[in-house]
């Protein structure tokens, strides 16, 4: 009869020092991140591994390598999957309280890539908001390509600024009934915006938390496409009801949007999807309204939101009055167009999502929305 080894906390220290981090090559035992608090009960094996911050790129691709460690080194009948805590030295920073006090639901417009129509579709939601009777600003995030402006008919307009309670306030320019701020407003049109990651993130801060918003039921924010440290600061300065993510029904879109939503899901930055928008759903011919030509894929949107168990908000269809629309500074949900009613039905929706939200807060917590 063949005797099983015993576990003992050496033998897990030995697999572990196979396991190196990559952020210094050393390995993850002399780099003091595996916490003494080995405990082996059995067959079954738990310990803790220390991360300088919570944010560590690594931390994932580390955990799966001491899991494979022990199965290697050890035993391949351990019990060790899932049962490594990650703890960090640097704690998690809490929720931000807003700096925006007066208001209620701040919503980030998301995409996975760039070209899925993000900034028009955050812009005509935000003017089918106001249509369905609600106060509404849009804050362009996107730094290094803001079109709000452009969208808006505003792209000339100067920003000033105003004494509000002793402090500078930025005024939005306000359109359509929509309050919005840009920083297409500071900066020359013609010219690139040429900004290292830190000087951008200060220019959004400023604009979040200088902007004279007012009492608003919806801020939505039109944020850069991907994943970068432009979100991180928005999750960082201001805690965001919930995110809503834009996508075609092309597969490449659609696994750009895969990861934008794991990003937002993450538990360190722990924003709740709302829903996802699947644009260009379909081609509509201006003569044939009830005309449908599939020209990017059928429903792909609808089918990745109920594999990530997530609504599908609308279908904005592609028409070219939404292009000209645009161009021309008229969103096209300021028309009574038929793709008006599609962000009108789009708007009715995230209202219902972010109701449904709120419901689940304790009622301290918990904001009302006037109409």
């Amino acid at each position: 009869m063949i005797m099983e080894q015993p576990i003992y906390p050496k033998l897990i220290l030995d697999a572990l020092s196979t396991v190196r981090y990559p952020g210094t090559g050393k390995n993850i035992v002399e780099s003091g991140m595996v916490e003494d608090d080995i405990r082996i009960d059995g067959r079954k094996v738990s310990f803790s591994l220390i991360f300088d911050r919570p944010t560590d790129p690594f931390i994932k691709s580390i955990v799966k390598s001491a899991e494979a460690a022990i199965l290697t080194h050890v035993a391949p009948d351990v019990e060790i999957k899932d049962n490594i805590t990650v703890k960090t030295r640097q704690a998690p920073k809490p929720k931000p309280e807003t700096p925006l006090k007066g208001v209620r639901n701040i919503i980030a417009v998301s995409s996975g890539k760039g070209g899925v129509g993000k900034s028009t579709v955050a812009s005509n939601l935000a003017v089918a908001l106001v249509r369905e009777g609600y106060t509404v600003g849009l804050l362009d995030a996107d730094i290094f390509g803001p079109s709000v402006p452009k969208m808006f008919g505003v792209e000339d307009e100067q920003l000033y600024i105003h004494d509000v309670d002793g402090v500078q306030k930025i005024i939005p320019v306000e359109r359509y009934g929509v309050k919005m701020l840009s920083i297409g407003f500071m900066v020359d049109r013609n010219s690139g915006v040429v900004w290292r990651g830190g000087m951008a993130s200060r220019a959004l801060t400023q604009l979040i938390t200088e902007g004279d918003w007012g009492e608003l039921d919806y801020l939505l924010i039109d944020m850069p496409p991907g994943t970068s440290d432009i979100h991180l600061t928005i999750v960082q300065t201001i805690a965001l009801t919930g995110a809503v993510v834009v996508s075609t029904p092309q597969q490449v879109a659609l696994a750009d949007a895969r990861r934008g939503i794991a990003m937002f899901r993450d538990k360190h930055v722990n924003v709740p999807i709302l829903g996802i928008i699947e644009n260009m759903a379909w081609f509509t011919p201006e003569k044939h309204p009830d005309e449908r030509y599939y020209i990017f894929g059928k429903e792909g949107a609808m089918e990745l939101a109920r594999e990530l168990d997530v609504r599908v908000l609308g279908q904005i269809p592609v028409v070219l009055d939404i292009c000209q629309a645009g161009d021309s500074g008229t969103p096209i949900a300021a028309t009574d167009s038929i793709t008006a009613q599609a962000f009108a039905h789009t708007a009715r929706n995230l209202v219902d999502a972010v109701q449904e939200r709120n419901d689940t807060l304790p009622p301290t917590t918990v904001v009302k929305m006037q109409k």
